[in-house]
């Protein structure tokens, strides 16, 4: 049995039926590994021996009649997770040789769903970029096209899917740290709603692995087709023990229809702050003409959704007082310099940037209500639709450009220069509200590159986009082998 690509679900009838054993799969999964990633290098960090062990396991399990939702299912793990037993780096050669002695909580699920985890999968230096390349590591490459990114920073996770390295993985999601990569690599990923999925052990090396209430992050799964993500997620979903008891679980609503013609959806192409390239343009516009064929309410315009440069703003500072709070005390100085001479009137991104790098815990309060208020206009929003069709970023997958200097990057949009951060928007439409999103293969560039979009969902209605991911699946197609 061709085993490469085959998705978690059929993986999982063929077990059942005794047609292959998780052995064997295990097997077929790290020859392609051994065989095809020295030109993807997507799999950081190898954990094969475990990982057979592991598939022994799963078929004496099977064989007394066990039956687990993952059970002998070959996946894969974002390195910045902590698996006892293997370094957690984050891709930062000071952090080289820390193994941590306790799985993350999610690692943990992956193993009492029955999960075989192969390895873990290559992220950018302290998970800032959308490039996944470190000094310990090296660089991962898109298997659609290796002169260009895989994204990042779930990139290691998304090329080792789309390379046929196991049948799911698990990442996680800032600044569209999961969807990026699903978008670039061709393949598809779940960005959960805010809270919903306990995220403690996906901590930087060297600190304590405590439950946290994250103020804009989230852990999500990744596969090649939408049922699968569905699967993962219910593995995934839940608060952590530590603060809310092992019998604690969250019953998610079902979706809010079954059929592609019954759903409402809002579509957007164009944002205030940044062009959208033709190439994702046009699988907006694929993703638009398949809900209109099936008899789905399609609008491209509602006064009902919020301020979109409002939004970005408030996103941009918001992320960026996070990403600095650890900056060192002469650091700190510099930036409030550099922020006292911006105009008042200057309500460029790059502005925001700097100004959230010194935000006050004042200041902090104030955003934090204008996010409530945007909840809220969102709120609105989702009476009247189902869900919103978007960008994740303005362009498919872009060539590697390893400038250490981000602030300084730059993205070519049709023939025009953007700050490369501006790029941010489309995926802090969701993370700023804490809404889920659902990332999905949508066709292919010009050039032959994957194109990918998001289906932004209610808050904890997680499973009305991830079924219309699931019907858009069946009407338009999803993960295509890479040629």
């Amino acid at each position: 049995m061709e085993v490469d690509f085959r998705s978690a679900a059929e993986l999982t009838v063929a077990l059942r039926a005794g047609e292959v054993s998780s052995a064997e799969v295990t097997e077929a999964t790290i020859a392609r590994i051994e065989r095809c990633d020295g030109t993807i290098n997507a799999i950081c960090v190898r954990d094969f021996e475990r990982a057979q062990e592991a598939a022994r396991r799963a078929d004496e399990a099977r064989a007394r009649g066990e039956d687990r939702a993952l059970l002998g299912i070959p996946v894969t793990v974002k390195e910045s997770y902590n698996v006892a037993g293997l370094p957690t780096t984050w891709g930062l050669p000071e952090h080289r040789g820390f193994v941590p002695s306790e799985d993350a909580v999610q690692v943990a699920r992956l193993k009492a769903a029955g999960a075989v985890v192969l390895g873990k999968t290559n992220v950018p230096a302290g998970l800032q970029g959308l490039q996944s390349f470190n000094e310990l590591y090296g660089v991962t490459t898109n298997p659609w096209d290796h002169s260009r990114t895989a994204g990042g920073s779930s990139g290691g996770s998304a090329a080792a899917l789309a390379s046929g390295f196991g049948a799911l993985s698990i990442g996680s999601d800032l600044a569209g740290s999961l969807r990026t990569p699903a978008h670039f690599c061709g393949v598809y990923g779940h960005k959960p709603t805010l809270g919903l999925a306990a995220t403690r052990g996906m901590t930087p090396p060297r600190t304590p692995a405590l439950p946290t209430d994250s103020d804009l992050a989230v852990v999500g799964p990744m596969a090649r087709t939408a049922g699968d993500l569905t699967l993962l997620l219910d593995v995934m979903v839940g608060p952590d023990p530590l603060t809310h008891g092992v019998a604690h679980t969250i019953s998610l609503p079902p979706p809010r229809h079954e059929r592609l013609g019954d759903f409402r959806v809002l579509v957007l192409e164009d944002h205030p702050c940044i062009a959208t390239g033709s190439a994702v343009r046009a699988g907006v516009d694929r993703v638009a003409r398949a809900l209109v064929s099936s008899g789905a309410r399609v609008e491209r315009h509602s006064p009902l959704l919020p301020d979109l440069a409002d939004a970005a703003s408030l996103y941009t500072l918001l992320l960026f007082s996070g990403a600095v709070a650890r900056f060192p005390v002469d650091e700190h100085e510099v930036l409030r310099t550099r922020v006292a001479r911006l105009r008042p009137e200057d309500l460029s991104l790059n502005a925001a940037r700097l100004r959230g790098m010194v935000l006050s815990h004042r200041e902090w309060m104030e955003a934090t209500h204008s996010r409530d208020l945007h909840r809220h206009r969102w709120r609105q929003l989702f009476a009247a639709f189902d869900a919103v069709v978007c960008p994740i970023t303005p362009t498919p997958a872009f060539p590697h450009d390893h400038n250490p200097d981000l602030l300084g990057c730059r993205i070519d949009i049709d023939g025009v220069d953007y700050a490369f951060f501006d790029q941010l928007v489309w995926a802090g439409l969701a993370t700023m509200p804490g809404l889920p999103a659902t990332a999905i293969p949508a066709g292919r560039s010009a050039e032959g590159l994957p194109v990918g979009v998001q289906l932004i969902g209610p808050m904890f209605e997680d499973r009305t986009p991830l079924r219309l991911a699931e019907l858009l699946e069946q009407q338009i197609g999803g993960f295509q082998t890479p040629t």
